[in-house]
């Protein structure tokens, strides 16, 4: 007698079709798991599937206003919505009855600043979280002064006005295609004063200039625009593993042209850890903002305008962005971890650099880990004075950028050059130091 776990006798051969599987009471198939039991244990995992399974789930922070939540940011003296930035301040002005008050800064509102220390798994800001693809560019909105519907379009705008009233309405709602972040840095450097200044920048490089690009430069065309970035805090360890070398003897071998230095040195096992918290690490959002293909672009050029004082961001309100562009964000959080932990790796790296200044013939670091114990992630405005022109050629050409940081006016930019000046300069240079060095010589 067989019992229901013992399986059936296999069929003669030939015989057909084989039996079905067993599925009577303690079947694999047909015993459910006992509550809380996991089938396979995460700590026999390797270790990125470990810490994946093991990492704590996302937490939020609701950053969005409420007192926004119906597109509209009312002056709280009059009620109208003719507000814009007062320039060269971060304060917002009534346009009907000049009323002035000034946004809460994110980072007290919510407490961005504090606990970097204590940082565990991955904070995400409602403006930062997954961008949802179906969501589309268009927002429409009931103007509250007329009752019209009223279209903002996304893409390229933040700010609309009703075309029956003239009432200003504002995407101040946080939706999830990445145009809506947590908070906005505003501009501070007026326009004629970044246009001064990257008037002074080019004039400094005209003798090197394309012919084409002088006669084309108008500085005035420059446009304020504010690009999205994601704001980082975290918490994090480096481990970095290599070899070390002290000289202790150096002498040399031949003589003339044979002559040879040769040098004795220790060689030691050098291991360095490191802890730290990093506050407000800036990480470009925009996938094309963060294409840095020097062939084709020069977008390496406004990472040399940093950095920004985020710490005085206001808390998003589309009120700041009225006379400016804007970009959306269109990278997610986990887009962006490997770059943070580039960055991360990189700040280990220089904060082990001081304890090792004894090997003076150098350190080699033959590998590296790093883990990140906490991070939080806030979606940012930050205002940037943009002038571009596009230099044809082949594969599509150039595009050069110069830019001026919209709060401090740090300017750095890129021109396009005519090659065979600076070949001639280069040439003129290297003959004279031949020439002083033979006089020099004799």
């Amino acid at each position: 007698m067989s019992s229901a776990n013992t399986p059936p006798p296999l069929p003669p051969s030939g015989s057909g079709t084989p039996p079905p599987l067993p599925t009577g009471p303690g079947s694999p198939r047909d015993v459910p798991p006992q509550p809380g039991s996991f089938p396979i244990d995460p700590d026999t995992l390797p270790g990125p599937l470990r810490d994946e399974l093991k990492a704590p789930d996302p937490v939020a922070i609701d950053t969005s206003a409420e007192e926004l939540k119906d597109g509209l940011n009312l002056c709280p003296k009059c009620g109208s919505t003719d507000i814009k930035q007062r320039p060269g301040t971060d304060k917002l002005i009534c346009l009907f009855c000049r009323h002035e008050w000034e946004a809460q800064r994110v980072e007290e509102e919510f407490g961005l600043g504090e606990g970097l220390d204590q940082l565990e798994g991955t904070v995400v800001a409602s403006g930062a979280k997954d961008i949802d693809a179906d969501v589309s560019a268009l927002m429409s909105f009931k103007c509250t002064g007329c009752g019209a519907e009223v279209t903002v379009n996304t893409e390229n705008a933040m700010t609309a006005r009703c075309h029956w009233c003239r009432h200003v309405l504002g995407v101040n709602e946080q939706i999830a295609n990445g145009a809506v972040p947590d908070a906005v840095l505003p501009f501070h450097i007026k326009k004629d004063d970044a246009v001064a200044r990257i008037r002074q920048f080019v004039g400094k490089r005209q003798f090197f200039a394309l012919k084409a690009f002088k006669q084309q430069f108008k500085p005035e065309n420059v446009i304020g625009v504010y690009l999205p970035y994601m704001i980082v805090d975290s918490k994090a360890s480096v481990d970095v593993y290599g070899q070390g070398e002290i000289k202790t003897r150096e002498y040399t071998r031949g003589s003339g042209n044979d002559r040879k230095t040769y040098y004795d040195a220790d060689i030691y096992q050098v291991e360095r850890h490191v802890d730290f918290t990093v506050d407000d690490l800036p990480l470009e959002s925009s996938a094309n903002r963060g294409n840095l293909d020097t062939r084709a672009n020069t977008n390496n050029i406004i990472n040399t305008i940093q950095p920004f004082d985020t710490k005085n961001a206001a808390k998003w309100n589309a009120s700041y962005l009225a006379g400016f562009s804007s970009e959306k964000r269109d990278l997610s959080v986990d887009q962006l971890r490997p770059n943070l932990e580039d960055q991360l790796l990189s700040i280990g790296r220089s904060e082990v650099e001081l304890s090792v200044h004894m090997y003076d013939r150098g350190v080699r670091w033959e590998s590296e880990r790093i883990k990140v114990h906490g991070s939080r992630w806030v979606s940012m405005y930050l205002p940037v004075w943009l002038y571009s022109y596009h230099q044809p050629g082949s594969n599509g050409g150039m595009l050069h950028y110069i830019a001026v940081n919209g709060r401090t006016g740090e300017t750095m930019g890129s021109i396009p050059i005519q090659q065979w000046k600076l070949l001639l300069v280069a040439l003129t240079i290297g003959t004279f130091i031949e020439s002083f060095v033979i006089w020099m010589m004799t």
